[in-house]
């Protein structure tokens, strides 16, 4: 295995001078426009007079906010699986499987190939912000352990594959990157969590580790299992892998879990970097130290939108962007994607932390709040 470590921080750098130069409202409003450029011609386009949209204030004037149910209903369901130029040009080769927060019906959110290249240059800003925590970082010269569901993807109609999003990143993962990546493709799509998790456990154990990328619950149950293993073997004093340097968690608030994981990473230099990714879009990356706020991802094709909380629900709800958000204030997150979502509600909410960069804390789902006697 050949370490490109060495070349990624070249790239890494200059990535980190172009975040640093980064005008975030100039750079939301050129990503809008060139959304709605791109998708002018599609149903929604026409629908919504995409080209006459100049503006953040003449996409808002004419764009209404959408949750899921009201996106499916008037567009997605009659062209369901083919969502080609229905929001968005083109073919649309996956859908990611989501719960829905309203209801029990399944999300097929669209993933396009525009949407796949966001997740990309995303996941390259988490080793960009790695790279500057830890500039003696080897972090390609190992493995990426990526402990997520089954991989198994399910085929829709020609060309069109649904599944986990983790499933999506694998299928289509570069020839040269399964190299650095772990578990075994033929490991990844077992569907039986009890016996994948054993089986990645045992043939992780001589492996070189660099990365540990998962929810924490399920990377503490694989940890502690490791740990059993190594115990049998006769290596109870060594780490459940030595060679670890990154931790990337997300899903769910992590303070519950931290000191479980700085203890049972005594002694090594582990960076834990929290991520914001979502079926919709990956929205944002802890660019800094725990607790102080993701950074929004502003030029990956993703334009956002931040609603009051208290606004949610009204018939003129005040839409705020980059330009105009304000810190301490509860906002629910609006997005218009490269994948054809528009003023679309994910349900989650946010509070702003800084503005310039913008960083965000999560601070729960829009039921939450909305729903004053927990009926969702």
């Amino acid at each position: 295995m050949f370490d490109v470590t060495p070349l990624l921080k070249i790239f890494a750098a200059r990535r980190r001078a172009q975040l640093a130069r980064m005008d975030a409202a100039a750079v939301q409003e050129r990503t809008l426009l060139r959304l709605v450029r791109r998708a002018a011609d599609t149903r929604f386009g026409k629908d919504h007079g995409f080209a006459g949209i100049k503006s953040v204030a003449d996409f808002q004037a004419r764009v209404a906010l959408r949750n899921w149910e009201s996106m499916w209903d008037d567009y997605y369901k009659a062209a369901f699986p083919n969502f080609a130029n229905v929001s968005w040009p083109g073919r649309v080769p996956y859908l990611a499987l989501s719960s829905g927060t309203t209801s029990a019906r399944t999300k097929y959110v669209p993933v396009t190939e525009a949407m796949n290249r966001s997740n990309s240059r995303a996941g390259f800003d988490l080793v960009s912000y790695h790279f500057t925590a830890n500039p003696r970082s080897r972090l390609f010269d190992g493995k990426t352990f990526m402990l997520g569901g089954s991989t198994k993807l399910v085929p829709e109609a020609t060309g069109v594959w649904s599944g986990d999003l983790s499933g999506i990143a694998v299928k289509r993962m570069p020839f040269w990157a399964r190299s650095y990546a772990f578990p075994k493709e033929e490991h990844a799509l077992i569907a039986n969590w009890e016996e994948k998790a054993e089986l990645m456990a045992r043939t992780s154990l001589d492996e070189k580790i660099r990365a540990l990328t998962g929810t924490p619950a399920w990377i503490l149950i694989l940890l502690d299992r490791v740990r059993a293993l190594r115990d049998a073997r006769g290596e109870s004093g060594r780490p459940a892998y030595p060679d670890l340097e990154l931790l990337v968690h997300g899903g769910v608030n992590f303070a519950p879990y931290r000191a479980r994981f700085e203890k049972l990473f005594a002694g090594l230099d582990v960076d834990m970097r929290e991520v914001y990714p979502a079926s919709e879009g990956f929205i944002a990356i802890a660019d800094r130290g725990y607790g102080e706020g993701l950074r929004l991802n502003l030029d990956h094709g993703l334009f956002f939108e931040f609603v009051p909380l208290e606004d949610v629900a009204s018939a003129n709800p005040r839409r705020h962007w980059i330009a105009n958000v304000e810190t301490g204030v509860n906002y629910a997150v609006v997005m218009s994607t490269c994948a054809g979502l528009w003023a679309y509600v994910i349900g989650d909410t946010v509070r702003f932390i800084d503005r310039s960069p913008p960083r965000i804390l999560i601070t729960g789902r829009t039921t939450y709040w909305l729903s004053g006697f927990g009926e969702h």
